[in-house]
């Protein structure tokens, strides 16, 4: 069936990127406001979730988890050149994603809606590790192993509720996927762009440096996950930090101001490196640097701008559509980057801490209802 061909008058189920990163988007704009409402005034969530850990699971295994799907399961044929999935299959898997967005609303912290939850994302692996074996696709078995991770994470996170172990484990995988994945695709969609524009400076290959870098990358995000504090896992996170910063300049990211869709993909890997930086600084007790402010520089700054810049260019590149931002997509790109910096610089206002943290929704908010409205159609409609 060809690409973007509706499965049974349905556009929705005819590419695994569609459900996915319109799921992704719409509940990403409906759960940051539901936090903070908790946050300032709103109850106490059921069962033995407590909002924070509702926040912090929602945002990784609800929103990444989709995101991670829709990329796994668009990328997967054309690394192994097997049939995509599709239709009724794509339609139900949603659905458990969608199921596990319920039952954690209503009642977290159970043994059937951690059992409903985790099914998601080990199925997601099983499915991953299927198609990666048969299609003899070696190369990107890290990815499944880093998924499998993460639903182990997850699964963890319910037997576990707001244990920081879990916690830590899910935002490590989340890190190495963007050093992994954004580290392949960063360089090679800006080479292939520049290169059709002649350009006599191209960013530099992937080799030996970037295999180094993202070993101590992986080391670092072991140790910070076994130890949050002290200084192994302080040491490595500044040096991976360092690391990252190196391997950005390597790639040249002043060369693709000009479009927007690839400079947000530089952007998230540079919020990967600060996010790592800040990190080691809070391990090591620097400057009072806060913890909450280095996982909010990975989590909204890195995962938030990889995401959208992917989920943007999959659903142009996928439909037949040009790869160039209009100006709402520029202006959703700056969006997200401005709500990680004010949820980073909150803390340094302590006097103005809660207005700078909602200030921060606001432009999340923003973020994704641009995506929405932009890329909403398109992903609802047959391929053009």
């Amino acid at each position: 069936m060809p690409e973007g061909k509706a499965v049974g008058g349905w556009p929705i189920v005819a590419d695994p990127f569609r459900p996915f990163f319109l799921g992704a988007a719409m509940f990403a704009m409906l759960a940051v406001p539901l936090w903070i409402w908790m946050f300032l005034a709103g109850p106490p969530m059921p069962a033995n979730f407590d909002p924070r850990a509702w926040h912090i699971h929602e945002m990784l295994f609800g929103y990444l988890a989709a995101v991670v799907a829709g990329f796994l399961f668009t990328a997967i044929p054309n690394w192994t050149g097997r049939l995509p999935l599709r239709g009724t299959p794509l339609g139900l898997l949603a659905l458990l994603w969608l199921a596990g967005r319920l039952v954690v609303a209503v009642q977290p912290g159970t043994w059937w809606a951690g059992a409903v939850d985790s099914a998601f994302l080990v199925v997601i692996a099983a499915l991953a590790w299927r198609e990666i074996l048969a299609g003899r696709n070696w190369r990107n078995a890290p990815i499944c192993l880093l998924v499998s991770l993460f639903a182990a994470a997850n699964i963890l996170f319910h037997a576990m509720p707001g244990a920081g172990l879990a916690e830590r484990l899910g935002l490590a995988v989340a890190a190495v996927l963007i050093g992994l994945v954004g580290g392949r695709v960063t360089p090679s969609f800006s080479r292939n762009w520049l290169v059709k524009r002649k350009a006599s400076s191209l960013p530099a290959p992937f080799g030996l440096y970037d295999k180094l870098a993202l070993a101590l990358l992986a080391a670092a995000c072991l140790a910070w996950t076994v130890e949050p504090v002290g200084w192994l896992a302080g040491g490595l996170l500044l040096a991976a930090g360092i690391a990252h910063a190196v391997r950005l300049a390597r790639w040249r990211p002043w060369l693709v101001i000009a479009e927007p869709l690839l400079l947000v993909l530089h952007v998230g890997v540079g919020w990967l490196a600060l996010a790592l930086l800040l990190m080691g600084g809070a391990a090591l007790d620097l400057a009072g640097l806060a913890p909450t402010s280095a996982l909010h520089a990975l989590a909204i700054g890195a995962v938030g701008s990889m995401t959208l810049g992917v989920m943007a260019r999959a659903t142009l590149g996928h439909t037949g559509r040009a790869l160039a931002a209009d100006r709402a997509s520029t202006a959703m790109f700056a969006a997200i980057s401005l709500a990680a910096l004010l949820r980073v610089l909150a803390p340094a206002w302590p006097s103005a801490y809660e207005a700078v943290l909602v200030a921060s929704g606001p432009a999340w908010c923003l973020a994704f209802g641009l995506f929405i409205t932009v890329y909403g159609p398109i992903l609802t409609a047959p391929k053009s």
